[in-house]
């Protein structure tokens, strides 16, 4: 691609409406979603087997040393429970990165690249529609948590703030998986990648146990862990408590002791990872163009 070439795409991609790139590329991962449905059922059937097996395995052992810990008489499948939902969000990232990988094989990454879109409206686009089908998911789980016993303390507000911290984690995890998608451009490379971040990252957290029960070194592991952070949140608002163990923080009372300070960290995640997110998108451009 000459230098004419590219200055005139870039005038065209400046006169194009941000929101518009934005709506057309939410539209297209929509249709793309609703033509293969069995990706959901596949992005659900782990985390419900987890959710199952692991109240049904550990639910009568470590209810006690839960409840010690957390303070009052706190059932493992309502401890487990926002730790599944996040889960969630992981499995659909995982997805989401295997999509892009898939457009960049089939040659339509390409094509819709070259197009006078602006390219971070592509990532938020894709991003946005991801979100859709994270938020309808987390409910079903939150769902099926209840059905088994599960008791979220702050009521329906409280199902709308967890399924609103798992979209909030799900964008950190996204923004990884992109980044890796466009690096690696290989399916099969991707996977290999993911998988021995993604099981680490789950169990050297606070999904399924607190943390101060741990070993010294998943506690130290777990403070830097950004699924720490998006399970205590969405515990803590479930519990309607301070869950918080990894930060220290009284400026407020209750569970915002634990929400406050665990979005704050989600957020520099998403700001890091989503600019490395869109870098490695315009950097894979412009790799192309040449």
């Amino acid at each position: 691609m000459n230098s004419k070439t590219k200055n005139d795409l870039e005038n065209l991609r400046s006169k194009n409406s941000f929101i518009g790139d934005v709506w057309a590329n939410f539209k297209r991962w929509l249709i793309k979603f609703f033509r293969s449905p069995h990706t959901v059922i596949m992005n659900l059937i782990q985390p419900i087997l987890f959710l199952f097996l692991f109240v049904e395995v550990f639910g009568n052992i470590v209810s006690n040393p839960i409840s010690g810990v957390l303070g009052g008489e706190v059932e493992y499948v309502t401890f487990l429970l926002p730790a599944i939902s996040i889960q969630v969000a992981v499995m659909t990232g995982m997805a989401s990165g295997i999509g892009l990988v898939r457009d960049i094989e089939e040659w339509i990454f390409e094509k819709v690249m070259v197009s006078p879109m602006s390219t971070t409206a592509v990532f938020i686009g894709k991003t946005t529609s991801e979100l859709v089908r994270i938020a309808a998911q987390i409910a079903i789980i939150l769902a099926l948590g209840i059905a088994l016993g599960a008791k979220i303390s702050t009521g329906i507000l409280g199902m709308l703030g967890i399924i609103g911290v798992g979209l909030l984690f799900s964008i950190v995890f996204i923004s990884l998986t992109t980044s890796i998608s466009m690096i690696t451009r290989d399916q099969e490379a991707m996977q290999a990648i993911l998988m021995p971040i993604m099981f680490p990252l789950l169990f050297l957290s606070s999904a399924f146990l607190p943390l101060k029960i741990l070993p010294d070194w998943i506690q130290t592991f777990g403070k830097f862990n950004p699924i720490t952070y998006g399970v205590d949140a969405a515990r803590a608002i479930a519990l309607g408590k301070d869950v918080m163990t990894t930060i220290e923080f009284n400026a407020l009372s209750g569970m915002w002791n634990t929400v406050v300070p665990a979005i704050s960290v989600l957020l520099i995640y998403i700001i890091i990872l989503g600019g490395l997110a869109i870098y490695t998108i315009k950097k894979g451009t412009s790799s192309e163009a040449k």
